[in-house]
């Protein structure tokens, strides 16, 4: 795929995306792939140096949003993270 976006206009996104939260991230680099259609998800996924699974779940999340379900509250699944000291 050639590039569909401007040097200029990749800076500006991955600004963008760089002063989001962690969901918000997702989703926006979703909508971008989207929004490029057949190769945008692996284009995009360059350009913010993400993983493609990522921005998969984050077409996944928007879609669930779109068909009504309620958004997840946490930015993490309960019971991550380092594990205590005994």
């Amino acid at each position: 795929m050639t590039s569909p976006y401007s040097n200029e206009t990749e800076q500006l996104i991955l600004l963008h995306y760089n002063h989001l939260s962690e969901k918000d991230r997702r989703h926006y680099a979703a909508i971008e792939a989207v929004k490029l259609g057949r190769g945008g998800t692996t284009y995009i996924s360059k350009i913010l140096g993400i993983s493609r699974t990522t921005i998969i779940v984050g077409k996944k999340e928007l879609k669930s949003l779109a068909q009504g379900v309620a958004p997840v509250k946490r930015q993490r699944k309960a019971g991550g993270g380092r594990k205590k000291k005994r």
